[in-house]
């Protein structure tokens, strides 16, 4: 039985739902949609196909003019193995990688005015991607899910999406009270509840 990763089963998954695909398509298909909560090195779109082609996963057609490009589509034991992959729930934690995160734990160590300066700044980062997701969001069944690549797009929108909208407005909340008790200590504003504060806030997050 070939070793085969998480690379490998969203390979024959994006090649099972979009069809026969380059490389380049999959890594396109990957930014838009995968690439908002899976992170890895996108090099590996281009090394994994030929390698489940050698197991028999995948076959691999070179186009005859043009430039040439290596075409790959999923088999039929490319399918059973997604299916039995699909077939076993995973029992593995959540990853979390989080700069900001990292300085707050050691934000004991610095200035209020630090603590305030990377809250901003991550609130900075999440209230955009917040105002991407729904952006995103806004767009989902707008548009024909048989144009190429749409339909990976589209339930990247009905079913993935939902939970890069929640987390970030789990995120903005959260940096907003720290950044609250930044100014606390400085001084800025009167110590108390950030709850309390974030109730009486003239916009809110889901404005």
């Amino acid at each position: 039985m070939p070793k085969l990763t998480p690379t490998s089963y969203l390979v024959l998954g994006l090649l099972a739902r979009e069809g026969p695909s380059t490389p380049y398509e999959l890594e396109r298909h990957v930014r838009a949609t995968l690439g908002h909560f899976w992170s890895f090195p996108h090099t590996l779109l281009y090394s994994e196909p030929p390698r489940l082609a050698g197991f028999g996963l995948v076959v691999e057609e070179r186009e005859t003019e043009g430039r040439r490009r290596r075409v790959f589509a999923v088999t039929s034991a490319g399918e059973d193995a997604l299916r039995a992959w699909l077939d076993r729930p995973s029992d593995e934690p959540t990853e979390l990688r989080d700069p900001g995160l990292l300085q707050l734990f050691f934000g004991d160590l610095a200035s209020a005015s630090s603590r305030l300066r990377l809250a901003e700044q991550q609130l900075a980062i999440h209230r955009a991607k917040l105002a991407a997701y729904r952006e995103d969001q806004r767009l989902e069944g707008r548009v024909q899910t048989s144009a190429r690549g749409q339909r990976t797009v589209e339930r990247w929108r009905g079913e993935t999406l939902p939970m890069g909208i929640a987390y970030e407005r789990g995120a903005v909340d959260f940096w907003e009270d720290v950044a609250y008790r930044a100014r606390a200590s400085l001084g800025e504003v009167e110590s108390g509840d950030p709850t309390d504060r974030r109730a009486r806030q003239v916009t809110s997050v889901d404005g």
